[in-house]
């Protein structure tokens, strides 16, 4: 069995897919396109890859499966398209920057017999196996302190720091909810406080705190930011519960309980597009379940538009 494929985007995402599916043998790669045609040539000729426009895509009666890689205001605009034509769907997060849209096309998915995979890599990174691993051993969880700051000075003049085409920038970092609705279920109620520090179409920087309250008791504090001003990278996460506390600082862990501290290394998060990629493709061929579904990413995204509603109005969301 053949899959024929396209890819929309060039940019570091459409990068790590070509070469994912270089390494899958029943996997032809028949296109790249791009909101920018002349950005579609240069990324195909680089890539040896045809270029196309995206509308041309669309009716291609040989093409089995479009991998959506560009800017998230253009998500959901893109998976209906490819739904809609009755093609297999693989987007990066979001599916779509509004939950009714988001809903639809899940819903559409579903009506068509279409697969619409939405990748949350980091549900497959070796970080959140060994928190699954290990977050039993610290009881009943009732904390989690998660934080990511990646400074970036000058803020770069760039599509992931324009309002307009990233999103709030909750949603664009949905892989922090997505962590946390894995590991501790649903959520009860949220408050959010943050903003963005707009410069001419771009912001300089976007820092925002969330608390999320679970159904089972957990306060869940998430900190995200990006850009200037912000001095330090972090990439922290600390679960405390009744019987011992787990805590990751990048890739490097601990384990706290009554007996000592069991120190625990995560794999490191290369090859992740790869490893979602085949799996994708064993979905596809052999009917391998997927790692996680398209209803799984939409609550998170519900979460997070909730979130912004919190931040816009300062009053706590319940869900």
């Amino acid at each position: 069995m053949v899959i024929y494929a396209a890819i929309i985007g060039t940019g570091f995402a459409a990068r790590k897919r070509v070469e994912a599916l270089r390494d899958i043998p029943q996997v032809h790669l028949v296109a790249v396109a791009s909101r920018n045609f002349e950005r579609a040539q240069r990324f195909g000729t680089e890539q040896q890859v045809t270029a196309s426009r995206i509308e041309e895509l669309w009716h291609s009666q040989q093409l089995d499966l479009v991998f959506i890689c560009t800017v998230n205001t253009e998500h959901g605009n893109l998976v209906n398209q490819a739904l809609e034509h009755n093609k297999h769907v693989v987007v990066e997060y979001p599916l779509a920057l509004n939950v009714e849209h988001a809903t639809q096309l899940v819903s559409l998915a579903r009506e068509r017999k279409r697969l619409l995979h939405v990748e949350h890599i980091e549900l497959i990174g070796g970080l959140h196996l060994a928190m699954k691993q290990h977050i039993a051993a610290v009881g009943t969880p009732h904390y989690v302190n998660y934080r990511t700051l990646a400074p970036k000075d000058p803020a770069p003049d760039k599509w992931s720091y324009c309002s307009e085409l990233l999103g709030f920038p909750l949603m664009a970092a949905l892989s922090r909810i997505q962590r946390l609705t894995d590991l501790l279920g649903s959520v009860a109620h949220v408050t959010c406080q943050g903003s963005v520090q707009p410069n001419s179409g771009y912001f300089r920087r976007c820092l925002y705190s969330a608390q999320l309250r679970f159904h089972n008791g957990t306060l869940a504090e998430l900190t995200y930011g990006k850009g200037e001003g912000l001095w330090r990278r972090s990439r922290y996460i600390e679960v405390r519960g009744d019987l011992g506390c787990l805590i990751f600082n990048g890739n490097h862990g601990c384990l706290v309980t009554k007996t000592g501290e069991q120190p625990i290394v995560a794999a490191p998060r290369q090859g992740l597009f790869q490893k979602d990629t085949h799996w994708i493709m064993e979905h596809l061929t052999e009917g391998k379940p997927l790692y996680v579904q398209p209803e799984e990413s939409l609550y998170s995204l519900r979460i997070a538009a909730a979130l912004q509603q919190a931040a816009e109005s300062g009053q706590r969301i319940m869900l």
